[in-house]
């Protein structure tokens, strides 16, 4: 079983950063696929950053240019950068981790295994 930390979620302003973080437990996390989901009141949970096992990055449009996700397998743990925050960033932000076998791609929400219990992510205007 893996489990999965998020933090890093706060209340910010429209211009200002944030940074999550997702903690993985577990011995091989270096072969996971990582990804980061969101979710809005009233809206479905969507795709919003993933990364491979040998670091290629995925990034939903709505988010190219200001998100960055990176992974520190020495500390099992994956970053997403959030820059330029806008109030439309404003969600619960899960992290996701795929353990390997899914023909999926990372942008479905069913390749994961293992999901965090999500950050809040508020951004005022």
């Amino acid at each position: 079983q893996v489990q999965l930390v998020e933090s890093g979620g706060g209340l910010v302003q429209a211009g200002d950063s944030l940074r999550l973080s997702c903690a993985a437990s577990g011995r091989t996390f270096s072969n996971y696929v990582m990804g980061w989901f969101r979710q809005a009141p009233g809206k479905e949970r969507e795709f919003v950053v993933g990364i491979s096992w040998n670091g290629i990055t995925y990034y939903a449009d709505s988010v190219k240019g200001r998100f960055t996700i990176s992974r520190d397998n020495t500390k099992n743990t994956v970053y997403l950068q959030m820059n330029s925050l806008t109030p439309e960033d404003t969600a619960v932000y899960y992290c996701a981790a795929d353990r390997g076998g899914s023909s999926r791609s990372v942008q479905s929400q069913y390749r994961y295994d293992y999901w965090g219990q999500g950050t809040q992510v508020t951004v005022s205007s």
